[in-house]
């Protein structure tokens, strides 16, 4: 139950709740995501736009807020209490307009756009064209009560329909207008089973009624309006009647209404209760429905670990197996087995090797006479292959992953909305060869180093390092149980010694796994930045469902203050059609 003041702790916390339903993401295309949002956006909606708002201002005036049924008759009712047309009726269904505000001139001050529905634009211009609050005084209207007439909560406009229910989500006392040939209508009683749930103060005006069928259709209505938590709240009707030539209904059609809430506004203790009754149900259901929002994200859990575990494993499998084609020799087989035969020859270049160090130089590079070196076509092979395959296997991790996604509701529609996503970025191929060039740069750089304290000519330094280089590289690659690989590692011990090259080809498949696995963990990245982090999702959950606590916690010590105000409470008794 909320106090005389705006307690502190109450409105801290319900303000923080605000925050957290605000910002609460539910990103994810989950079987029931619509329903979490709309309840996202009503919770949200009715916190700023009358919760807080009227928690900090309970002294001021009484919002009445006149919904129903297309076609009940609720402007001209408006207008017809009033006593002078203050919103215009709409002849063409659906009528989109600015719902109008009518208080009365004192009370102004109240309704400015950081008070009443804030996130409403305010507006001044007359008829149907602008979208916003249009404010309209008339001392006609008692000062401590304001009328807004709001759309049709069953319009056929999708924007009318969310503009009425956050109007009456709004409201201290809805006065719910439908007519004989509508009060059966699911749609209204629909609003109405929300009012009765929220502790709404309600008002019912049963419009455009024969006068010889009020009786029987009173009596139904009111069975309906028990049935449904709804027996102490008034029930009005009016008549089927002419207008006059302002359109306005006869003063005796209307006088109970009107009446009733003259009396309403000029009692002060009754005017309180009906706005602290409507506020503590109000604090009171959205403090539950937080609570249902932070239980909507069980299924945003459970999607974006699926979809997280589809990435990991995946990828995780995809990492192990390009570890293994670096060491198991399938990437020395093929153009780079080809150009390497071409290199060392039939063991001339071996001969060489072994014999005068000083006959390698035309096997080693051609690069002396202008040509392109025997190594350097090696090298291009093996750029060539390493790439092919980094990119088959980012592609086939990436179709694995796509399988799996479609599979659930929420990974089907990231992989719907994302074409192509199975496929390689374009510009894959060309970071998995840069990877290629930079390891073999480095592996020859290391290469230069180990020789470079070696007794050899300077002649043979110059021209041996690119091929020393690929014999590393060949052996790096796990060929040791091939042709190419018993000839690398000959040609590399009759230069170095076994503890050097050691040391080299470690080295050099060392610095090719982090580079490849960066890369592959750059495609595990983009995948992943597509879904949810699941922890994150659950924080988000946590940080929601303490919010809410806390808001609950608040209102119960609030409860306790004023248990006795509340047992009180009386919404007045009904009226009588004529």
């Amino acid at each position: 139950m909320v106090g005389v003041d705006a307690p502190g702790e109450l409105l801290g916390a319900l303000s923080t709740l605000l925050d957290r339903v605000r910002h609460a993401e539910l990103p994810l295309a989950t079987e029931d995501v619509e329903g979490a949002r709309r309840l996202q956006a009503g919770v949200a909606d009715q916190l700023s736009d009358y919760v807080l708002p009227r928690l900090v201002q309970l002294d001021a005036p009484v919002l009445v807020v006149v919904g129903g049924s297309t076609g009940a008759g609720k402007s001209t009712l408006v207008n017809s209490i009033v006593g002078e047309v203050v919103s215009e009726s709409g002849v063409l269904r659906p009528t989109t307009r600015s719902p109008v505000l009518t208080h009365h001139p004192d009370d102004g001050a109240w309704f400015q756009a950081d008070r009443v529905l804030p996130d409403l634009p305010r507006t001044d211009v007359p008829g149907n064209s602008t979208y916003g609050l249009r404010l309209r005084a008339s001392s006609k209207v008692p000062k401590g009560l304001a009328i807004l007439d709001a759309p049709d909560v069953d319009s056929i406009d999708e924007g009318n329909r969310v503009l009425a229910a956050q109007l009456l989500a709004a409201a201290d006392l809805w006065l719910f207008v439908t007519s004989a040939a509508r009060y059966a209508d699911q749609v209204p009683w629909d609003y109405l089973r929300q009012a009765s749930e929220r502790s709404t103060s309600v008002a019912v005006v049963l419009d455009r009624t024969a006068r010889d069928g009020i009786v029987e259709v009173r009596s139904h209505l009111a069975r309906m309006m028990t049935s449904r938590g709804l027996s102490d709240s008034p029930l009005f009707t009016v008549p089927e009647t002419s207008v006059d030539t302002d359109g306005l209904l006869p003063a005796d059609a209307v006088k109970p209404i009107v009446d009733w809430l003259h009396d309403l506004a000029s009692n002060d203790e009754t005017r309180a209760l009906i706005v602290r009754s409507t506020l503590d149900g109000a604090v009171r259901h959205n403090v539950l429905r937080s609570h249902d929002l932070a239980d909507a994200y069980d299924s945003q859990v459970r999607a974006a670990d699926k979809l997280r575990t589809a990435v990991d494993d995946t990828f995780a499998e995809s990492e192990r197996a390009v570890r293994a084609a670096l060491t198991d020799g399938g990437l020395v087989s093929g153009d780079v087995a080809a150009r390497w035969q071409s290199f060392v020859g039939t063991g001339e270049m071996l001969r060489s090797v072994e014999g005068k160090v000083g006959r390698i130089r035309e096997r080693l590079v051609d690069g002396v006479t202008g040509k392109r070196s025997k190594a350097d076509d090696v090298a291009a092979a093996i750029e060539h292959d390493l790439a092919v395959m980094l990119v088959e296997r980012a592609e086939s991790s990436a179709t694995v992953v796509v399988a799996q996604w479609a599979s659930v509701p929420a990974g089907e529609a990231l992989v719907a909305a994302r074409p192509g996503l199975d496929r390689a970025p374009r510009d894959l191929r060309a970071r998995a060869e840069r990877v290629a060039r930079d390891w073999q740069q480095q592996v020859t750089e290391q290469v230069r180093l180990a020789v470079a304290d070696r007794r050899l000519s300077t002649d043979v330094l110059a021209i041996g390092v690119p091929g020393l280089a690929v014999s590393v590289m060949i052996t790096a690659l796990g060929a040791g149980g091939t042709d190419a690989g018993r000839i690398s590692r000959r040609v590399l011990d009759a230069v170095l010694s076994s503890d050097v090259v050691d040391r080299l080809a470690a080295e050099a498949l060392s610095a090719l796994e982090i580079q490849v696995v960066r890369l592959a963990r750059e495609e595990r990245a983009r995948f992943a930045a597509l879904s949810p982090d699941p922890d994150l999702v659950r924080e988000s959950q946590k940080t929601l469902r303490d919010a809410a606590r806390r808001a609950e916690y608040a209102r119960h010590l609030d409860d306790l203050e004023t248990r006795v105000v509340r047992g009180t409470h009386s919404t007045g008794q009904g009226g009588t059609g004529s």
